[in-house]
This record gives structure tokens, sequence and C-alpha cells, in this order.
């Protein structure tokens, strides 16, 4: 039997490459800030990186000492995450968001970045977030901000059928705080446009921080299991 492909199957190398470019390597150094910022892994902790994709912030939770399983539906996609990554303190599993492969309360920390826009049901890909997570742990969820400048560029790619944003589901920071009800707090990262030079982008970037805007183009929503 054929397997079915994953939207993200021909994408790996054209992930990885984004973030090497110039205005990317800004991009991945101000959402793994925010990221790390949240989840705050730890040595000896287990994290479950859900939707992990080819691992570029996987990195950065393993350089924290934390132990990574990262999950993906993509198996191209996983097996450029064990390239990347190794074996050390990173397992791949293939599976779904929406139902977990794993035991309650399997891991210290759960993440999952920019992939609940591509889930139908996202309340209950969260609620299973939730499930897998011990007491007391952190929830992260980053999504592509639909309050910001960048969701209409990405918006005209999607009307003219790019295989990714055709299909995505662009939330602003307040709908990602109603996809669980328990209270949490969000941020947004990326205040910069993607045509600006990298002095201008630095400096907007720490404006942005500064006054605490919902605009940015990645936001954030971190919750603690009750």
């Amino acid at each position: 039997m054929t397997r079915k492909k994953a939207i993200f199957d021909e994408w790996p190398e054209k992930y990885d490459l984004w973030f090497t470019t110039t205005i990317g390597s800004l991009v991945r150094k101000y959402e793994s800030e925010l990221i790390l910022n949240f989840l705050d892994p730890a040595p000896g902790e287990i994290t479950l990186d859900a939707g992990c994709g080819t691992g570029v912030f996987t990195r950065d939770i393993i350089s924290r000492g934390s132990q990574v399983v990262g999950l993906d539906i993509s198996f191209p996609m996983l097996w450029r995450a064990g390239e990347n990554l190794g074996r050390s303190h990173f397992r791949a599993v293939q599976g779904n968001i929406s139902t977990l492969p794993f035991r309650a309360e399997s891991f210290n920390n759960v993440v999952s970045i920019t992939a609940i826009e591509f889930i139908a049901e996202a309340e209950a890909a969260v609620a299973e977030l939730f499930r897998v997570v011990q007491r007391g742990g952190v929830v992260v969820v980053a999504t592509l901000n639909n309050r910001s400048p960048w969701a209409a560029r990405r918006r005209e790619e999607a009307r003219k059928g790019h295989s990714i944003f055709s299909q995505a589901v662009l939330r602003s920071p307040d709908d990602l705080l109603s996809l669980s009800p328990v209270q949490g707090v969000v941020r947004t990262a990326i205040h910069f446009d993607m045509e600006d030079a990298p002095e201008k982008a630095v400096e907007t970037e720490r404006a942005g921080h500064i006054m605490g805007l919902m605009t940015g183009a990645f936001a954030a929503v971190r919750w603690l299991k009750p």
C-alpha cells in the first residue's frame, strides 16, 4: 500500500535553507528566544516537540540538557531531523498531534511550533498536548499570527495555491489563548518585515519586544497544567 504524502514531505531541504538566509537566521533567533523563555527546558527533563519538522528548534531545547522526543506526521521531515540532531538526546516518532501515541503524563514539558495551523480540530489537539504532560508541566504552542503584516503575504501566496499556506489556518494571539480553558500567557515575535535590512530588523524587533506588541508574525502561548 502506498503511503499517503504529508503536506511537508517535499519541504525538508527548503525549510532548513530558509533559516540559513540572512533574514531567516534572524527569524530563527527571535522565535527560539521566545520558545526557550516560555518552555525553560532543564537538564534531565523529557520534552515532547510535537510537529518537530527538521529539528530547527529542537536543537535549542537539547542544548539546555533536555531529552527530546520529536513527533511529526512527515517521515521525510523526521528523517532530516535525525540527520541534523543525531540520536543521543533525540528520539523520532512518526505520528499525529491529534492522537498522540503516548501515555498520559509522559513528559515534563510539551512544545508545538507552527503545527497547530495545519490541524482542523485545534482544541482537541491542544487537549492531547495537555494529556501527555505531567501536572505542573508547561505546554507551549506557537503559530503564524493573523494580526501580523506577514499574514497578508501568506494569504496572497495561499490564493495562488502555495502548497503550505493554502492549507494553513492563521490565528490571532486571542485565538491561541482560547484553545484551552486553562489561563495562558501570550507573546509575539518577528515585528520586522521580510524585506528589512538586518540592522533595521534588529532595531524593530527590540522596539516591538519592549512595547509588547501583539502584531509579530510569530505568536506563542504558554500554559501551566494544573
